[in-house]
């Protein structure tokens, strides 16, 4: 079992930043890819950013690309989502996740362990 905690989330304005975080523990290994979805009320949830175990490829959605990087900290077992330049539409509970295959990046399917999410409000 993996246990995922995300912390960092808050209210800001349009155009702010916040830098989330996502510490893993239990049974943690550096060669876990991992990821950032995130859901918003009434919404699926939906892919946002992905990182390769060596930190080598990360892959975004359309949406946040040039304003969200994520990168990881091996030895801390932590992943990081900087979101620059916020929009109100960037709203959502975002939660970070595990993934152990080679299946796609962006489906949250293929993910096997999920944190419990932290609240990004971003008001206009």
């Amino acid at each position: 079992q993996v246990q995922l905690v995300e912390s960092g989330g808050g209210l800001v304005q349009a155009g702010d930043s916040l830098r989330l975080s996502c510490a893993a523990s239990g049974r943690t290994r550096s060669n876990y890819a991992m990821g950032w979805f995130r859901q918003a009320p009434g919404k699926e949830r939906e892919f946002v950013a992905a990182i390769s175990v060596s930190a080598g490829s990360t892959v975004y959605a359309d949406s946040v690309k040039g304003r969200f990087t994520i990168s990881r900290d091996n030895a801390k077992n932590t992943v990081y989502l900087q979101m620059n330049s916020l929009k109100p539409e960037d709203t959502a509970v975002y939660y970070c996740a595990v993934k152990t295959n080679i299946r796609a990046y962006y489906l949250k399917t293929s993910y096997d362990y999920w944190g419990q999410g932290t609240q990004v409000t971003v008001s206009s």
